[in-house]
């Protein structure tokens, strides 16, 4: 499966747990790390918990290896790292006060399906 397709799964998977403002962006050329971020936020602990929960088990079910999860107990950023897909599950607050969209502003989006 290609990255893209990855990060659609991750994004679709977030969406289907009501994530909000579910953005994914192509980072290739700009990050030695990752070549694209999915982002979003749950309005609570219990949401973002659920919307990581919920991309873990879609991704595994798909034969995507889960490399690593971090923040979960705090959920107020969890990191879902897929090797070249990294995706961020924020609460509200934390996504609006890290705000990757402006910090990764050079990066083009790409339509979430």
């Amino acid at each position: 499966m290609n990255l893209v397709g990855i990060a659609q799964i991750a994004a679709t998977a977030a969406g289907e747990k009501k994530a909000q403002g579910v953005t994914i962006l192509d980072i290739r050329g700009l990050s030695v790390f990752a070549d694209y971020f999915v982002i979003c936020h749950g309005n609570s602990q219990t949401q973002v918990q659920a919307i990581v929960k919920a991309v873990k088990e879609k991704v595994q079910k798909e034969g995507i290896m889960v490399k690593g999860i971090e923040g979960l107990r705090d959920a107020r950023w969890v990191l879902i790292d897929l090797g070249d897909v990294v995706v961020h599950v924020f609460h509200k607050d934390e996504r609006h006060f890290y705000d990757l969209e402006r910090l990764w502003g050079d990066a083009r989006q790409v339509l979430v399906q």
